[in-house]
């Protein structure tokens, strides 16, 4: 009896072991064409995990370290100083428990950033005022 019982669980065990994916390879799946510089602007590096079953999934810093060329990575977010003078950041990814499997992206940092302008309270008021007398 305890041998069928030992036998049955070894068999469920290694089934579950077969079932497990592997990730065979990674992708950089940018949220963004260029990067902004200061510390308000958080550049999230996107990967994706492509299992051996064909499907993808997201990986973040517990299963991807990361290096760049410039600034410095905080998880998958890429912080750059506003005195940074590089055109562009050199990321790459390898995979913690492979690092065979690695991929790197060029990304450019942006060049101009507009700041928007905010509206003050007193051209808000005017303008839902004079919208108000529209209708």
């Amino acid at each position: 009896m305890k041998r069928a019982f030992l036998l049955i669980l070894i068999t469920v065990c290694s089934a579950f072991v077969v079932k497990a994916q592997k990730i065979d390879s990674i992708y950089f799946n940018l949220y963004t064409d260029s990067l902004k510089k200061g510390p308000l602007h958080y550049n999230y590096i996107n990967v994706d995990g492509k299992l051996s079953n064909g499907s993808y999934i997201p990986l973040d810093s517990s299963h991807v370290k990361f290096t760049c060329s410039a600034g410095k990575m905080v998880g998958n977010v890429l912080q750059l100083d506003t005195a940074e003078k590089a055109d562009c950041v050199i990321v790459t990814a390898f995979l913690k428990d492979n690092p065979a499997i690695r991929r790197e992206i060029r990304v450019y940092i942006k060049k101009v950033i507009a700041e928007e302008q905010l509206k003050t309270s007193e051209e808000l008021i005017d303008g839902w005022q004079k919208q108000r007398k529209k209708n």
